[in-house]
């Protein structure tokens, strides 16, 4: 019975989804197992955009969106490089690294992606500022999974503790198109911006493994 109560406590699903527009995923500790699975609305992209908001006091490289497919583990991946300024965006396996990325420890940074499979440019935006575009080239993504707080270095699992992520993570939407910059913006701002149609914030589908807290997001006081 002991046994049992304890699977209950560490893995949470959200089996219809969950409208999450106040909350944010807590991961509290470094470990190889606490992550957060997200359910797409679809299962092939040509085109992708990835928008989230986090915080943390990571100094080494850790993991912010990591989607693996049965041929990719890095199908589509953002993860912050080591104590630098370096944000590296992977599609199918090929990395674009991102730098002179002005990515402070515990402040709340919006981060956003997008790529498409016409062009093959992936391009990063974060606190709403625009890189360059890189190309990483790769064609449609397919039979998708998505985790947060682990990098996926195989399809579903893999987890390495060196790499998990430390902090909090609210607001995550995945579209199956590349975002304008002026949607982006409305992004950033979180002014009347229309939500993802993969992953949607107000509307997830998810299952929580190991010690992740969902809870209240922490709203500046006027």
């Amino acid at each position: 019975m002991a046994f049992l109560l304890l699977l209950v406590m560490l893995t949470a699903c959200a089996a219809t989804p969950q409208d999450l527009s106040s909350k944010m995923f807590t991961f509290p500790e470094e470990t190889r197992t606490a992550n957060v699975r997200l359910t797409t609305s679809g299962q092939m992209f040509n085109a992708v955009t990835v928008c989230l908001r986090s915080i943390t006091d990571l100094s080494r490289a850790h993991a912010l969106f990591s989607l693996a497919t049965p041929s990719a583990d890095n199908g589509f991946r953002i993860v912050k490089r080591g104590a630098n300024d370096t944000i590296n965006v992977s599609v199918q396996n090929v990395g674009a690294g991102f730098q002179g990325q002005d990515y402070k420890l515990n402040t709340w940074h919006p981060i956003c992606s997008t790529w498409d499979s016409e062009s093959g440019l992936a391009q990063l935006w974060l606190d709403g500022k625009p890189s360059i575009r890189k190309f990483t080239g790769g064609s449609n993504i397919t039979n998708a999974i998505v985790i947060l707080g682990q990098e996926q270095d195989s399809y579903g699992g893999g987890f390495n503790r060196r790499q998990s992520f430390v902090g909090m993570i609210t607001d995550v939407h995945m579209w199956d198109h590349t975002l304008s910059s002026c949607e982006i913006q409305r992004y950033v701002d979180d002014r009347n911006f229309s939500p993802g149609n993969v992953l949607n914030w107000r509307a997830l589908e998810f299952q929580t493994t190991g010690r992740v807290l969902i809870e209240n997001k922490q709203l500046p006081c006027y």
